[in-house]
C-alpha cells in the first residue's frame, strides 16, 4: 500500500533541481488532476504577494521563509513516513490507529503555509489532519511534497540530496 512513500530521499533520482522541477509539475498534475481532483488545487501557482501585504514584510523575506518552508516540508515528509509505517503495521495487525503524532506533524506544517498563504499546502495539511483513509493519505502527501518541491525545486534539490548523504552515513 506505502509503495509511494517509502524511502522518499532515496526515490527521488535527478541529476539537477531542473529535472526535479519537471518531474514535480509532471506529478502533480497527474495525482491534483485525478486522484485529488476534489480539493481544487490543481494549477495553483504560489504568489507571496498576499503574505508580503498582509504580513507586511518585504518580498525577499518572505521568498527566504518560502525556502525554509520547502526544507521543513520536505523533511517533514521523511517523518510522515516513519508514521504512515506504523499506522499501516498497526491497521496491517488490527490494532488501534494512532494518528497523533501524523496530526501533529500536520498541524506544525500547515501553521507555516498558513502564515505564508500558500493554499495548495494549506488544503493538502488539513487533509492529512482531518483524514484516516491510508492510501488517500498517501496520496495527499505525495502532492504535498511535490508542490513544495514546485515552489522552490533548488532549495528542494539541495535538501533532498543532504538527506541522501546523511542517511548514507548512519
Amino acid at each position: 500500500m506505502l509503495e509511494k512513500i517509502n524511502y522518499f530521499v532515496k526515490n527521488v533520482k535527478t541529476d539537477s533541481y531542473l529535472e526535479l522541477f519537471n518531474k514535480a509539475n509532471q506529478v502533480c498534475d497527474e495525482i491534483l488532476c485525478e486522484k485529488l481532483s476534489h480539493l481544487g488545487v490543481r494549477g495553483y501557482k504560489y504568489d507571496p504577494t498576499e503574505a508580503i501585504e498582509e504580513l507586511g514584510l518585504d518580498q525577499e523575506l518572505v521568498e527566504q521563509l518560502v525556502e525554509d518552508y520547502v526544507e521543513q516540508v520536505i523533511k517533514a515528509i521523511v517523518q510522515f513516513e516513519a508514521y504512515m509505517k506504523k499506522l499501516q503495521n498497526s491497521q496491517e495487525n488490527h490494532i488501534t490507529l494512532d494518528y497523533t503524532p501524523f496530526r501533529e506533524l500536520a498541524h506544525k506544517n500547515l501553521g507555516v503555509a498558513r502564515n505564508l498563504r500558500i493554499k495548495d499546502a494549506q488544503v493538502l495539511l488539513y487533509e492529512l489532519m482531518k483524514k484516516d483513509e491510508l492510501e488517500y493519505l498517501v496520496e495527499c502527501l505525495e502532492a504535498l511534497k511535490y508542490c513544495a518541491i514546485k515552489l522552490k525545486p533548488r532549495r528542494a534539490y539541495y535538501t533532498i540530496r543532504l538527506l541522501e548523504i546523511k542517511s548514507n552515513l548512519s
